[in-house]
């Protein structure tokens, strides 16, 4: 199809979403409780509509008061009654994908319920927003002169018991209209390989000669690829091997410690860098303007929207509030309320606001994930930001990292131990380290507090990994490809002392 007829009919559904998308910008919480009574009129005669009295919720507040927040523990027998082929426990549409995922904090596997709405109105509804985005931001766009290199975690789907489970991306891919695999590489075949490093030869052999127009996968795993490309083709830049490629659509993992590797391999001011925020749970929020870091919320996915204060959360004064109470620059753990049967669940994730009008955010984080055994309150985001700006300094680049804290004994302080691997390392790793404690002072005032004088922390401990140490550590794990990350802060020292023992 020529490409001005694409560009048209793209700009066509463009219009048509866009009046969808104004109105939950215009009226976003009235969207968000009308979706919520939706929901809960679709889901009134399941098993748990009935144990909660859906069809008596009439507010907001009587549902909150009368539907407990949820984690995956507390679901896991209802979950797994439905993938034995159990119908209308949570939802009343038959569920026949699950979508397995390992966690970052828990090696045990969850399946995550994936209905048919969720796929059609969350996962699906969000690839064609964000394309429209896109393109509506660059009107000059040749996207649909090639194809789009798709690189994710997945895996042979396995049957069971009428039901199906395997990574997002593999259910995804087995769901897509026959017509989209004709404007994706690698071909599905490869797109679904086992083997992680059998497929990452094999995605490479497939892909060099095509025309790739966009990237989309996690920037980790995306990196590894990149780099396996320049080596296979000996060129120095990935625009070498493809010219007309304009943009890289990213998520999973924070792009701050990536960044400059990637400006360095795709040198070009006008390239363009897409974020989004999706999981197995659902697809969240869309990057919705260029050279922007700001995530817009969706909010018309069949997703309703809680959140509760970390400071706050685990704690008997904890408080779960709507969308409409959120405050700009505080940090936020997600609850949603999905079209696939989860209600009032945990995620796991932290956000913060920086727009409440329209409602924007960043991810900050994961709940499990930050390191407050002194009272630090030390987050990821705190960790990339620094990382970021003394790299900067410093003209070093790390591949991966992960933090646990040094516990107090006796008289002697605590500290942060972190351990960094670099693809370039810095010429002085104790100016490295002086610089990035200074910026996590900078960053995060309970650390200064906590770092002044010495008084409860002494400075950070820093050990440079082997090259490979943690795509070795993830393969002995079982956890290679674009669904499994490196977690980067612990409150405890299970994962530090693991990869120091390999190191």
């Amino acid at each position: 199809m020529p490409i001005p007829i694409v560009n048209s009919i793209a700009s066509w559904f463009l219009k048509k979403r866009f009046h969808q998308i104004e109105l939950f910008l215009k009226y976003p919480n009235e969207v968000q409780q009308e979706l919520l009574f939706s929901l809960l009129e679709t889901a009134k005669d399941t098993q748990i509509g009935r144990e909660f009295e859906f069809s008596s919720i009439k507010t907001y507040r009587e549902f909150s008061d009368r539907v407990p927040i949820a984690t995956y523990e507390a679901y896991e027998p209802k979950i797994e009654r439905s993938r034995l082929g159990e119908n209308n426990i949570f939802w009343p549409k038959p569920i026949k994908w699950f979508a397995k995922s390992s966690g970052t904090t828990n090696a045990k596997s969850k399946f995550i319920p994936v209905s048919q709405d969720a796929l059609e109105d969350c996962h699906y509804a969000a690839s064609k927003d964000l394309l429209c985005m896109y393109l509506n931001n660059n009107q000059g766009s040749q996207l649909f002169t090639g194809k789009s290199l798709r690189l994710g975690g997945s895996k042979e789907l396995y049957k069971e018991n009428g039901t199906a489970f395997g990574d997002l991306s593999a259910i995804l891919i087995d769901n897509m209209p026959f017509w989209a695999e004709f404007s994706s590489t690698p071909s599905n075949k490869v797109s679904l390989m086992d083997d992680w490093e059998t497929k990452m030869a094999a995605v490479v052999n497939e892909t060099i000669n095509e025309n790739v127009t966009s990237l989309a996968g996690v920037p980790s795993w995306m990196l590894v690829l990149l780099n396996n490309v320049l080596e296979k083709t000996n060129k120095e830049s990935i625009l070498d091997v493809w010219p007309n490629l304009e943009v890289y659509f990213h998520g999973g993992v924070s792009f701050n410690p990536y960044i400059e590797q990637y400006r360095n391999i795709l040198p070009n001011k006008d390239f363009k860098f897409y974020e989004i925020y999706n999981a197995s749970e659902g697809f969240f929020a869309i990057q919705d303007q260029n050279n922007s870091g700001d995530l817009l919320l969706m909010l018309d996915y069949g997703i309703f929207y809680e959140f509760i204060p970390m400071d706050t959360y685990g704690t008997l004064n904890e408080k779960v509030i709507p969308l409409s109470e959120v405050q700009i620059n505080k940090n936020y753990a997600v609850i949603i309320t999905t079209n696939a049967g989860l209600w009032r669940y945990k995620i796991g994730d932290t956000v913060r606001f920086v727009s409440i009008s329209p409602y924007r955010i960043k991810v900050s984080g994961r709940t499990k994930h930050h390191i407050n055994v002194f009272g630090e309150e030390l987050i990821i985001e705190n960790a990339e930001d620094a990382l970021k700006s003394v790299c900067k300094k410093t003209h070093s680049e790390i591949v991966d990292y992960t933090a646990a804290p040094i516990f107090m004994e006796g008289k002697e302080k605590g500290a942060h131990e972190w351990l960094i691997e670099f693809k370039t390392p810095p010429r002085d790793i104790n100016y490295f380290n002086e610089l990035f404690d200074n910026a996590l002072k900078a960053l995060n005032s309970d650390y200064e507090a906590k770092r002044y004088n010495n008084m409860t922390l002494n400075a950070p401990k820093i050990h440079i990994a082997r090259n490979r140490l943690f795509y070795d550590w993830l393969k002995q794990e079982g956890k290679l490809g674009g669904q499994h990350k490196v977690p980067r802060l612990s409150n405890t020292r299970h994962y530090i002392d693991a990869l120091l023992r390999m190191n």
